[in-house]
């Protein structure tokens, strides 16, 4: 009995992490996973009605007149382009309304008091994101084909930049999410700056068909190279290595410039 009741009372051991915790990255990824999943009419549904939306107006009105573009007639131009559009809207929409979310309701303290390390909370943060934004495009993807004969020319390249889209843009959520106070200030970065760069990069129309001024912009902005490469995928024209770079590039700086606002709790911490 005395032996018994020692061993009851020993403390217990504690968890060791390693050098990464895994099992914390990856609850918090399903969790994650779970709240977008919960309103599957907001987050997937309604991105898909509006794609489809698009797709059908601009067919109706340009689509018999506009002809071909980049040797493709124009519905098939502006399918991809409406895919990678809700890709990278959704995939900033998540990681951005997450992060405010748990700041207004103050269930960001449950997330600074577990065992996980900035890198560990930006990789869930940004995975579950991005699994957001690739399941919209997969699912706008599979409805639009009965109606656009889209090929998949380039399989490596339609990956490469969904995958590199989904993922800048859950980064860019995050520093939204961590930037803003209030959900009006959350609609302004959305409104005036991530609507307007997806809208405007190339999503309804082919570079050639602006100034050349205008297009030594574009070939700066990563916006325009996400959605050109993603549609180049499809139509199975080269886009060069120069998009590949830039969006390596800019995945890169974002992803460093939000693991240093995470580490030194930017916005989150009193």
């Amino acid at each position: 009995m005395p032996q018994a009741t020692a061993t009851m009372s020993a403390p217990l051991a504690p968890r060791r992490l390693g050098a990464v915790n895994w099992l914390g990255l990856w609850t918090l990824y399903q969790k994650e996973v779970r709240r977008f999943l919960k309103v599957t009419a907001q987050t997937v549904i309604g991105p898909l009605v509006m794609s489809l939306l698009f797709l059908a107006v601009f067919a109706v009105a340009l689509g018999s007149r506009r002809g071909e573009v980049e040797g493709v007639s124009y519905i098939v131009f502006l399918a991809p382009g409406l895919i990678i559009m809700s890709i990278a809207q959704n995939a900033f929409a998540n990681a951005s309304s997450s992060l405010l979310i748990a700041k207004t309701q103050g269930t960001i303290v449950d997330l600074l008091m577990a065992p996980l390390r900035p890198m560990e909370l930006l990789l869930a943060f940004t995975l579950s994101a991005m699994t957001r934004g690739l399941l919209v495009g997969l699912v706008i993807g599979l409805a639009m084909a009965p109606f656009v004969s889209m090929n998949l020319a380039q399989p490596g390249m339609i990956l490469f930049h969904a995958m590199a889209a989904s993922s800048l843009l859950a980064l860019l959520g995050i520093l939204a999410g961590l930037w803003a106070e209030r959900m009006d200030s959350l609609a302004t970065v959305t409104n005036f700056a991530i609507a307007p760069l997806t809208f405007l990069s190339g999503t309804f129309y082919a570079i050639s068909d602006l100034p050349e001024k205008l297009q030594i912009v574009l070939i700066l902005n990563p916006f325009f190279h996400m959605i050109n490469g993603f549609r180049q995928g499809f139509i199975g024209q080269s886009s060069g290595l120069a998009g590949i770079a830039v969006m390596i590039g800019a995945n890169i700086a974002i992803f460093w410039l939000c693991h240093w606002a995470v580490a030194r709790g930017w916005r989150i911490k009193p």
